[in-house]
């Protein structure tokens, strides 16, 4: 137990936490700077361009890019929760959050985590009836539907939110608090509180196991029916094309889960809070970075709609 502690209740605007960051070395610092603000632009430019095409182009009016276009949106929302703030501290030489500011990124961060899983299950399905029930496609994928699914991730997302702000707004922290992160990850925040986090520690396992196991039992499922449906197709050249629909999703999945499980497995074995913020890059950072390229590099429908885009081709007059 921590000698000085403040109740929640009391602290105020001005209260403020220190965000370590992925480095105490100012050296570093301006390095750390440039390669983070130009993936972070990468992250904008290459998920806005994502979203545009979608809309632009009457081609991509297909459940598929409507799902992917909302992915595309989490992950712009996501790398937003976190990085900016980074940048600033950077670029400022502080370290310093507010008490107010790290809930806010609880929030939001718990929101857009929670929602791109669930997207990445929804996209899972929608593979699973394009392969599945090809010829009743279009009206199983109804637009009324794919709204509903959407809408209903985003409450769950919402839900999954709110528990987290609960949680980390009932602790009491003690006076001076540096958080070994580059932003306020809710476990980080469990480990520095002065109050007892032994059911918060329950609730957060049980929440973890709930909105992020879920949506990915619904993915293992959906692709142990693709992969069944796929193998008694005769053809080849028909099994090739099935799940060539389906590796940009496969790869998107497991370099979310990937890292995600194996940020988990690092902070079982290692007690390093600054390499746990290290790896915790590739799930805010890289993957949100990657997500565009990996869904059109191999999508001819997004090439062309990128490369008719009216932002495209402002961008190459720029270049």
């Amino acid at each position: 137990m921590c000698p000085i502690c403040i109740e929640p209740q009391n602290r105020t605007a001005d209260s403020e936490f220190l965000l370590l960051g992925l480095s105490g070395d100012p050296e570093l610092q301006p390095l750390l700077f440039g390669l983070f603000l130009s993936m972070y632009l990468v992250i904008m430019l290459g998920n806005l361009l994502i979203i545009l095409a979608v809309m632009s182009d009457s081609h991509l009016y297909t459940p598929m890019y409507f799902f992917l276009s909302n992915l595309s949106l989490a992950d712009i929302s996501i790398s937003t929760t976190t990085i900016p703030k980074m940048l600033v501290n950077l670029q400022t030489h502080s370290k310093s959050i507010t008490y107010a500011g790290c809930l806010t990124q609880v929030t939001f961060f718990s929101l857009f985590a929670c929602l791109e899983s669930l997207l990445l299950a929804v996209l899972a399905y929608d593979r699973l009836v394009a392969i599945c029930k090809t010829l009743h496609y279009l009206v199983i994928m109804s637009p009324r539907l794919c709204g509903l699914l959407v809408l209903l991730s985003f409450s769950i997302s919402l839900l999954d939110s709110q528990l987290h702000y609960l949680m980390v707004s009932q602790l009491s922290f003690c006076a001076d608090v540096e958080i070994p992160h580059f932003f306020c990850d809710p476990s980080q925040l469990f480990n520095l509180a002065c109050s007892d986090t032994s059911t918060n520690d329950i609730l957060i396992y049980f929440i973890g196991a709930i909105f992020g196991g879920v949506p990915l039992s619904g993915i293992l499922f959906s692709y142990y029916r693709i992969v069944s449906s796929i193998l008694r197709i005769p053809s080849a050249g028909s099994k090739y094309k099935a799940f060539s629909t389906c590796g940009s999703h496969l790869s998107v999945v497991c370099l979310l889960y990937g890292t995600g499980l194996g940020v988990y497995l690092s902070s079982a074995v290692s007690s390093s809070p600054r390499k746990d913020a290290v790896a915790s890059v590739m799930y805010t950072v890289v993957t949100p970075m990657l997500n565009p390229f990996i869904y059109s590099l191999r999508n001819r429908d997004i090439k062309s709609a990128l490369c008719n885009s009216a932002l495209w081709r402002m961008i190459r007059r720029i270049v």
